[in-house]
């Protein structure tokens, strides 16, 4: 038995099916737009997203914030569930780091309008990053 949606041993398929295929983006579209944009490497090289990809193949990929390692286990052509697709791949991926240790962005009110100089500045410090001085005469 051998259809277009079971996991197979062997053969090959797009690399962009198949990062959608096995959920680790959401629309195919957009496995083919982190391909285009140079997110996606199969075995350490830029794949573009029709390049062919074969069990055993590493796929590192970018997407949301987080770097994905997975070594290819199975092949599908078309989307398949949760438990299905994590048959389909070895996940040697980094844990996620903690959401306290995540970069948080600081929130204005809304309305507030633009930041003044002087918010600015107050939030280059909470960044820890170094205003820029303006090249000028100096005293």
């Amino acid at each position: 038995m051998v259809s277009g949606d079971a996991p197979q041993a062997g053969g090959s398929v797009r690399v962009d099916v198949w990062i959608w295929s096995v959920r680790l983006t959401k629309t195919r579209s957009q496995a083919a737009a982190a391909c285009q944009a140079g997110h996606v490497k199969v075995a350490g090289e830029r794949a573009k997203p029709a390049q062919p990809l074969r069990v055993g193949d590493e796929v590192r990929l970018r997407h949301a914030g987080r770097d994905r390692i997975v070594v290819v286990s199975k092949i599908v052509r078309k989307r398949v569930g949760p438990p299905v697709a994590a048959e389909c791949f070895v996940d040697n991926s980094p844990p996620p780091p903690p959401r306290e240790v995540a970069i948080q962005v600081p929130v204005r009110d809304r309305g507030a309008g633009r930041p003044t100089k002087r918010d600015r500045r107050e939030m280059e410090r909470l960044q820890g990053r170094a205003p820029e001085r303006a090249p000028g005469p100096e005293k």
